[in-house]
């Protein structure tokens, strides 16, 4: 069966954010026990408890994700309940909607949506198409709380005409919901990406400075989404964990529009192959394991 060109970027570009990251420089405290968190900065496990201390202290909280794990979604609802019990007034930022939809999450949040209309009006399957179940027990919560839903992510297509294509050649209309700024200096993030991009080959994806920028056009769009609706509320955002990994994705993207403390929490199977500086905390799932890059 043959593949276009665009249709290869879409899905190499999902499979980036998805858990496959070139893994080095050990974690200080190894653990393949489910259900351990680790403080990084401290190299300790701690309690649940100990966990929301720490968030209580940041404006912007980071649950990343391997999109297909149920533990990972686990994880991410218990945060959202913890967080909404003692702040009502929480927001919740998505990477799974396009910021077109705003106005469906909108009609959700207020209750006025079914499941099943908030899929199709959304065009899920079309644009995020991981399986809708894993996160309905994230989106029924936030329905049932009232809570504001963000659309963070650019419309899906954009990022994959861009790692094919170039910037130059979107139309007028797509290059209207680019990010206002693009950072394309972070030295750490490119050679991050330039691994990934020598280690998967596809036909018709063959420029790396392209490829390059998709990335940080998706992650651009993102952070000035953050930016753009936290005020002064706490936001918690689900994300996968490759737009956190050592956090020069989307938070130091979003904290140099906001100023805004944040603190990341990265959902691993186990932590022996993960840098020290993967993430504030690791919350060790079961699974499987890790996609590695050679």
């Amino acid at each position: 069966m043959k593949i276009s060109p665009l249709l290869a970027a879409t899905a190499f570009l999902a499979a980036v954010w998805t858990g496959c990251i070139p893994l080095n420089s050990k974690s200080r405290l190894p653990s393949d026990r489910s259900g351990t968190i680790i403080d990084q900065s401290r190299g300790l496990a701690i309690s649940f408890q100990q966990l929301m201390g720490s968030l209580s202290r940041a404006q912007v909280i980071y649950a990343g994700e391997k999109h297909t794990l149920a533990a990972h979604h686990a994880i991410q609802l218990k945060l959202l309940k913890a967080l909404a019990d003692k702040d009502p007034d929480l927001s919740v930022g998505m990477e799974m909607f396009a910021r077109p939809y705003q106005p469906v999450l909108d009609l959700w949040s207020a209750g006025r949506l079914t499941w099943n209309q908030l899929l199709r009006k959304t065009h899920w399957y079309a644009n995020w198409r991981f399986d809708a179940q894993l996160y309905r027990g994230l989106l029924e919560e936030i329905k049932r709380r009232r809570l504001k839903l963000v659309a963070l992510n650019i419309a899906f297509h954009i990022p994959a005409k861009i790692a094919v294509g170039g910037i130059e050649n979107l139309s007028p209309a797509e290059k209207a919901q680019l990010p206002v700024s693009i950072d394309y200096t972070n030295q750490a993030h490119r050679q991050y990406l330039k691994k990934i991009f020598e280690s998967h080959k596809l036909k018709g994806r063959d420029s790396f400075a392209d490829f390059y920028a998709a990335q940080c056009v998706w992650e651009e769009i993102m952070a000035q989404s953050i930016a753009e609706n936290l005020g002064n509320k706490k936001m918690l955002v689900i994300i996968g964990n490759g737009h956190i990994y050592r956090k020069f994705g989307v938070p130091e993207r979003a904290f140099k529009r906001t100023a805004a403390a944040y603190l990341t929490i990265y959902p691993a199977t186990d932590t022996r192959d993960l840098p020290q500086d993967t993430a504030d905390f690791i919350w060790v799932t079961g699974g499987r394991p890790e996609n590695k890059l050679p």
